[in-house]
């Protein structure tokens, strides 16, 4: 009995150690960093409540207004958000994530449901959209369709005007460069400027220790917007990952430490970041990227998280 307790005794105070970890203090960095997460129950975890971070990212299918169940998941997300004082930004995404069998909509379909979508949850203080989620990677119907991803952006200017708009989104593979470029040149010159907000995923760059596939999609947005705005719309430490990445939350960890020197080094190109994401799957699935475990037990990658917030904003 005496040893039970001594072990109780001990969890609580690791728990506690973890908790105590500051949260913030006088931000040098004026990058927001928030969190990319598809669980409400994440927001009201306490390990999640002491980072203080104020800023969400939720994908969602472009269809999801057809799906019930999926309108009750995103509304729930929002509502508790809002309630405790954070902001969602909702990225469009595939209705099927599995390589190259998501469906391509027409700019008229998009308007239609994606309209939709907007109208239901702008009301609920949702001001920030991304046009489409990941488009230059296979599991997006858009990976080989920029001209369409392009005319994506234009219905979302008509659907939702006033809002901030991550206009393209984009992973640091290889060709992402004349994506970008396709992208553009779809678009007239006029709304080139426009579409200033671009979304980065740059897993290769950190988990591998290096900037290029993030400095060649900067330099190539930057040949057609002169004052462009980098979010890392999706980032962080890869615990596992197939065959690329085996099982290593202290490689996980590593890597997220290097996410933040990548911040403070493009701190004037980068505005904001969205690590993702919270819970991870022990290791028992082809991708897992958790900041703590299935149970919710902070992993070594947690407790990087809130050392490297300290300097930056939420």
């Amino acid at each position: 009995m005496l040893r039970m307790t001594a072990v109780l005794a001990a969890a609580v105070a690791a728990t506690l150690a973890v908790l105590a970890v500051p949260a913030r203090s006088d931000a040098k960095y004026r990058v927001a960093v928030g969190l990319g997460d598809q669980q409400t129950m994440t927001l009201t975890q306490p390990l999640f409540i002491a980072t203080q971070i104020k800023r969400l990212r939720y994908f969602i299918p472009y269809n999801a207004i057809h799906s019930r169940s999926r309108m009750q998941a995103v509304e729930d997300y929002v509502r508790t958000a809002s309630s405790r004082g954070m902001s969602v930004m909702i990225h469009i995404s595939t209705n099927d994530l599995r390589i190259r069998r998501g469906r391509l909509p027409s700019a008229r379909g998009y308007r239609r449901d994606v309209g939709r979508l907007v109208r239901r949850l702008r009301p609920m203080g949702v001001r920030e959209w991304g046009v489409w989620n990941e488009a230059n990677h296979a599991s997006q119907p858009t990976w080989n369709h920029p001209k369409r991803a392009a005319a994506y952006y234009r219905q979302m200017r008509r659907i939702c005007r006033g809002c901030r708009i991550v206009a393209l989104d984009v992973l640091d593979q290889r060709g992402v460069d004349r994506y970008i470029s396709r992208f553009y040149q779809a678009l007239p010159r006029n709304l080139r400027r426009s579409a200033r907000f671009v979304g980065i995923h740059n897993y290769s760059d950190v988990n591998r220790r290096r900037t290029t596939g993030t400095r060649l999609i900067m330099r190539s947005v930057r040949r057609y917007v002169r004052s462009p705005h980098f979010w890392l719309t999706e980032t962080g430490g890869v615990v596992e990952l197939g065959r690329s990445f085996r099982c290593s939350e202290r490689r996980a960890a590593n890597r997220l430490k290097y996410l933040f020197r990548i911040l403070k080094a493009y701190r004037h190109s980068i505005d904001r970041a969205y690590v993702y994401n919270w819970f991870g799957t022990d290791c028992r699935t082809r991708m897992d990227t958790g900041l703590v475990n299935k149970d919710g037990s902070a992993r070594r990658g947690y407790r990087t998280l809130r050392v490297g917030l300290r300097s930056f904003t939420r």
